[in-house]
């Protein structure tokens, strides 16, 4: 390689070898996925319970009972009593998340002169698919014993703070870019636990709003606005990271934890919803 001697100011090349057919891997990989889902779909068909009320109704139906039916569980769900505040703690609760989740992996995949970490695929399917996965099932399972023992109105502000403290470790990886896979993998396992722990407060949360007649249908509308809240800020969350960078994107994802905390203090919770019952 011959570097030209009419170069006035400093350049520079990155170069990259891979090995095998990508494409494949893909394909296999997704092939895999789909796979297990079909699996799932066919376990659950088999082994989930079956509620006594969960029954076909055969008699004839007009169109216009059915409509006044859909009408009146949109309606009868906005009718419930603190539902606004309800609402923007599903909305807001991981306004954070929504964002930090969008990036997370592109910060790992990017050069450390672009302020990302520089690893490979293969190391982000390592930290996430195995030490994360098993940090959030092990947070996810505690989280329920800790709310069957001391209900939702007791644990849901720890609970608040097990989500959205651990998200400060990406801050410390954005400013420090550690050159070695120990600080990431703890760093990701110690967030992901604590997203498992708290997510299992707005799980029931969402259990506890969507109670009544229409339970069913009110917990998918929930799930609805679940959606909404991850999805809304995941759309601006790369142009955020492109303007700031990612060293202050991640300070700015710790900023919008604040609004969740502040709706908690909002919320009115029965004390003894969540624990568990003795027979």
């Amino acid at each position: 390689m011959q570097i030209d001697p009419k170069l006035t100011r400093k350049a520079e090349a990155t170069f990259s070898g891979r090995a095998g057919n990508i494409p494949l891997a893909w394909s296999l990989t997704f092939m895999v996925l789909g796979g297990l889902f079909i699996l799932f779909f066919v376990w659950h068909r088999f082994i989930l319970p079956r509620p006594a009320e969960d029954v076909d109704n055969h008699e004839t139906t007009s169109l216009a009972r059915v409509m006044r039916e859909v009408i009146e569980t949109f309606a009868s769900f906005f009718r419930k009593k603190n539902i606004g505040a309800g609402l923007a703690f599903l909305l807001l609760f991981r306004l954070g998340e929504s964002q930090l989740v969008k990036l997370a992996a592109p910060f790992m995949l990017d050069s450390r002169a672009s302020g990302g970490l520089a690893l490979t695929t293969g190391d982000i399917g390592l930290i996430y698919g195995t030490i994360g996965m098993i940090s959030l099932t092990i947070g996810g399972i505690l989280g329920g014993f800790v709310a069957a023992k001391w209900g939702l109105k007791k644990t849901i502000w720890w609970m608040a703070v097990a989500m959205n403290l651990p998200n400060l470790v990406y801050v410390y990886l954005a400013y420090i870019q550690p050159g070695t896979m120990m600080p990431v993998v703890a760093s990701v396992g110690i967030e992901q636990f604590g997203y498992g722990f708290g997510f299992t407060a707005y799980m029931l949360y969402m259990i506890y709003i969507s109670d009544g007649k229409y339970k069913t249908a009110h917990y998918a509308l929930c799930t609805g606005f679940m959606a909404l809240g991850m999805m809304l800020p995941g759309m601006v969350s790369g142009w955020i990271q492109e303007t700031i960078g990612y060293q202050h994107f991640f300070v700015w994802v710790m900023l919008c934890t604040i609004p969740g905390f502040i709706l908690i203090s909002l919320l009115k919770i029965d004390p003894k919803f969540g624990t568990k019952t003795k027979a």
